[in-house]
């Protein structure tokens, strides 16, 4: 490393196992997204992780371990390949801040866990970069959830003094910042997002999502199946909250679908409201005064979920934060670039009005080259 290493780079892996998102990032005057990489998983990985994060937690430490190799070894690949790419000197990286790829998220019982998988010794060796990781375990001792994380970065880049704003990430789990004008940060996440989506279509289309859409609107919202969903006690909850695949997934949608008969389009077009609703529902109660809701997540490229949201959400605006000059598809990569770049400088990448730990809390493990 070299006095001129004034360069990050941010890795993460959503709850939909897809891919691996990776975001070049200088942070000086201000955060600036200057190569992006995307690469996805090899299909035969993506199913064992999503079938071992859908399992009832009987998997064995040998399955566990060697995912946790293969998939920092994936982590290391996408930050090799995105040097490449953008044609830059690694002497000029700083560190890699690694999310890693979740496969349990349980904060809520008698010993509160997060579990990510992606061996950062793996991306550290592979790489030969300084590598941070494991930033959501110190909030969870300290009596936090855990997420979300990026809130912070979001008020580091989006906050206006003029008018409270929300930024709505549409992951495979949907998460909302609150920024008012003046005032503390919060946030919290809202439910299902993609998942659900993802996981329907996958079981009747055969496909890892539903493209553009299509498939939703293709169907017509059951109310009936929608006031079952949104009866969940987790919606009716205020932040600090959290929530993962292992809550909502396609076992408690067949819990609601039980007793009725709807066709598979119908039932994917409810799940569409039930993710606009919910998360309307909760900035309604926890943020009125917004005046602007920015979006960024997979699930921008979602024109019938844009659409559902744009209705459920009026008369406040629905934008996205490209509107705001930051990339939707990798704002959570460089927050992950961002809080590798905190944990170096000692500073606390949580916030306690967020996720409820005891206190702000150094978040992240070093691991050198």
């Amino acid at each position: 490393m070299t006095a001129a290493a004034d360069l990050f780079i941010g890795l993460i892996s959503g709850t939909s196992a897809d891919a691996i998102d990776a975001a070049l990032v200088r942070f000086a005057p201000q955060p600036t997204l200057l190569a992006t990489a995307n690469l996805a998983y090899p299909a035969t990985l993506r199913r064992e992780i999503l079938a071992l994060a859908l399992s009832d937690g009987s998997s064995s430490l040998a399955q566990v371990g060697r995912l946790d190799v293969e998939i920092g070894g994936c982590f290391a690949e996408a930050a090799n390949h995105l040097l490449a790419q953008a044609g830059v000197d690694r002497t000029r990286i700083r560190a890699i801040g690694s999310h890693g790829q979740t496969l349990w998220h349980a904060v809520q019982g008698a010993t509160p866990f997060t579990l990510q998988l992606g061996d950062p010794n793996v991306i550290a060796e592979r790489t030969g970069l300084l590598t941070v990781a494991d930033f959501r375990r110190r909030d969870v001792a300290a009596g936090g959830q855990g997420a979300p994380l990026v809130p912070a970065f979001h008020a580091a880049c989006l906050h206006d003094p003029q008018a409270a704003r929300a930024v709505l990430n549409l992951g495979g789990i949907g998460n909302l910042t609150l920024l008012p004008s003046d005032g503390p940060v919060r946030g919290f996440d809202t439910g299902p997002a993609n998942t659900l989506l993802d996981a329907w279509a996958e079981r009747h289309l055969g496909t890892a999502l539903d493209d553009g859409g299509a498939f939703a609107a293709s169907g017509r919202c059951d109310t009936g199946l929608l006031q079952r969903c949104l009866q969940d006690p987790y919606f009716a909850r205020s932040g600090p909250k959290s929530c993962g695949r292992d809550t909502f997934n396609l076992a408690w949608l067949d819990r609601h679908l039980r007793g009725l008969k709807l066709s598979a389009a119908d039932v994917q077009a409810t799940l569409i409201e039930v993710t606009a609703r919910s998360i309307a529902i909760a900035l309604r109660r926890a943020a009125p005064a917004t005046s602007k809701v920015f979006a960024c997540g997979g699930g921008v490229h979602n024109p019938t979920l844009l659409g559902a949201l744009a209705t459920a959400l009026q008369p406040i605006p629905l934008a996205s934060t490209a509107d705001a000059g930051i990339d939707p598809d990798f704002i959570e990569a460089m927050a992950f670039a961002w809080l590798a770049r905190e944990r170096l400088q000692d500073r606390p990448g949580n916030l306690t009005t967020v996720t409820g730990a005891r206190g702000p809390r150094v978040l992240g493990a070093i691991y050198a080259a």
